[in-house]
């Protein structure tokens, strides 16, 4: 069967389970093409929360599709498979979160949306890579704790008079790229403005012209008057880029900046969860509750 004939079947089975597709921007092309929403992971899941729809089939990983399980109790959230982990998220657990908190009475805890919902638990209040700034100055306290990138604490801590604590997680796509890969595509391409995330190391956001979240880069390509561009993510995002913008040109610095787990999902595995009901995700009503409340908090603190 065709890509073109598997995503007609994907958005038959769609309508006939009341169901969205919601697709992270890393996601290959033939499935951010037939998804309902892109975007990333807590837009996607307070879109989904907002629509009618009564299951929700999330093309991304495993924390991503427990965020919308978080956030849409009353729906079906399925994870077309089980084995799509994130390594940052993994870094970090719930026992270990409380021991560090001990040794830290008083001291709230901000952690990233990308962390399993028992982490959320157990946490004061959420962030994004967008908002994470705002937050962390949101607070009383003169310090917090940033769990679990620790790259994503350091750019926050160049932003704010608080004392940032971290945790020793991060990405591992973006913690890969070094600042010689960046200098390396910029001689390549010295009409390109160079676009990074927050996710990546210092050194590597010393040399960027911008720092954004993903949702921040397609806003910043799209307003900038600049034709061509370095982007400093994964991959995936390249092709929404493209998409969205055409007449623009894009490079990737790194052929290591590509997630596998954020590429094992299939149109087939698509149709399998809508067609059997794979792989429900379903949370502790006391975690989620907890989890939803530092959401929440995050969601309160106001915007600049």
């Amino acid at each position: 069967m065709s890509i073109l004939a598997k995503q007609r079947e994907v958005r038959d089975w769609l309508a006939r389970r009341h169901a969205i597709l919601l697709a992270h921007n890393y996601q290959p092309p033939e499935i951010q093409d037939a998804a309902d929403f892109l975007g990333d992971s807590l837009g996607l899941s307070l879109t989904a929360s907002q629509t009618p729809a009564q299951v929700i089939v999330f093309a991304g990983v495993h924390f991503m599709a427990e965020t919308a399980a978080i956030l849409c109790p009353d729906k079906i959230v399925l994870l077309p498979r089980l084995d799509v982990g994130c390594y940052m998220a993994d870094t970090i657990n719930p026992e270990a979160l409380r021991r560090r908190k001990a040794e830290l009475p008083g001291v709230p805890v901000v952690t990233y949306v990308n962390s399993s919902a028992a982490v959320k638990a157990e946490s004061d209040i959420c962030c994004t890579s967008a908002n994470a700034v705002r937050v962390v100055n949101s607070l009383p306290a003169p310090r917090v704790l940033m769990v679990p990138d620790k790259n994503l604490a350091l750019y926050t801590a160049r932003h704010t008079d608080k004392e940032v604590l971290y945790w020793e997680g991060c990405c591992n796509i973006h913690d890969a790229l070094t600042a010689a890969e960046v200098r390396a595509c910029r001689a390549a391409h010295p009409e390109a403005l160079f676009v990074a995330h927050p996710e990546c190391r210092p050194e590597v956001l010393e040399l960027a012209d911008a720092i954004r979240s993903t949702s921040g880069m397609l806003e910043y390509v799209r307003t900038s008057p600049a034709r061509e561009f370095i982007i400093g993510t994964e991959q995936g995002l390249l092709y929404t880029l493209k998409c969205q913008n055409p007449g623009k040109i894009f490079h990737s610095p790194s052929p290591q900046l590509v997630c596998p787990d954020m590429k094992r999902i299939t149109l087939d595995d698509i149709l399998l969860a809508l067609k059997e009901d794979r792989h429900r995700i379903t949370l502790p009503e006391e975690v989620r509750r907890r989890a939803l409340t530092a959401v929440e908090r995050m969601l309160a603190v106001p915007r600049d």
